[in-house]
């Protein structure tokens, strides 16, 4: 009995093994090219920093031999990471794609569409918004008495968690319609219990701010009107799926 029903897990697990070996590769491929832009890289991430105290601040310093170089590959790494993301969900469309429904896969792409642009939307955001205003606020404290030396890896890891923790929140329509399709809530859940989701994303958008209020005002009303979306977006997943089951 359980040797035939390894055997139909067969197809599914050797087509999941195939889109994990393309996306490791596409990112590995986005990271190398990464790599050789580097400096430049790490020039553009590190601005920000610099613009936020001109007065006091015009180095970074890193203490171990090792630093820089690890974190010039982490930065790479994040690059790649980023660049392949519309890839990568390509990826996980072609893996779910065959056991959807003609009309499920129409919405399904274009919600795909929908998250690569919101991914990119989240990350611009992070970097060009609430990062100037948060190393601002962070940065503030120096003065002719207190000299502030951040070291580079640290910088770089918090940019990174900056910029990707902001552009995984900016998936939250997608995460919704995704949990109404895998039948995981039922299409009024959001709805109903919105205010405890109101107060997550406030709890949510203060803990990525680090503690300030103003790129935590900054996040949290976006991160509202993306909940709403989310909302009228599994509506209308839930109207689509319905139609076709009708017909």
């Amino acid at each position: 009995m359980i040797i035939p029903a390894l055997e139909q897990l067969r197809p599914h697990y050797e087509e999941l093994q195939k889109r994990l070996l393309y996306s490791v590769i596409a990112v590995v491929v986005c990271s190398g090219l990464a790599w050789l832009f580097i400096d430049q890289l790490a020039a553009f991430c590190i601005q920000p920093l610099f613009a936020a105290t001109p007065q006091h601040l015009y180095k970074l310093v890193y203490t171990k031999l090792t630093d820089a170089f690890l974190s010039y590959i982490k930065l790479a790494l994040l690059a790649g990471i980023t660049v392949s993301f519309p890839f990568l969900l390509y990826q996980v469309w072609l893996f779910a794609v065959p056991g959807l429904l003609p009309q499920e896969r129409r919405i399904v792409r274009r919600i795909i569409l929908w998250s690569v642009g919101l991914f990119i939307a989240g990350a611009v955001f992070a970097f060009f918004i609430v990062l100037p205003r948060t190393l601002a606020f962070f940065m503030s404290y120096a003065s002719d008495n207190l000299q502030p030396m951040p070291k580079l890896s640290l910088y770089l890891t918090f940019v990174a968690r900056m910029v990707l923790a902001f552009a995984a929140a900016f998936e939250i329509p997608f995460l919704m319609v995704m949990a109404s399709a895998a039948r995981l809530v039922q299409r009024e859940h959001f709805k109903t219990k919105r205010k405890f989701f109101y107060i997550a994303i406030a709890g949510l958008a203060f803990l990525l701010a680090a503690g300030d209020l103003t790129a935590t005002v900054l996040l949290a009303f976006p991160l509202f009107g993306l909940y709403e979306a989310g909302i009228v977006a599994v509506r209308v997943f839930v109207q689509f799926t319905e139609q076709g089951a009708a017909d």
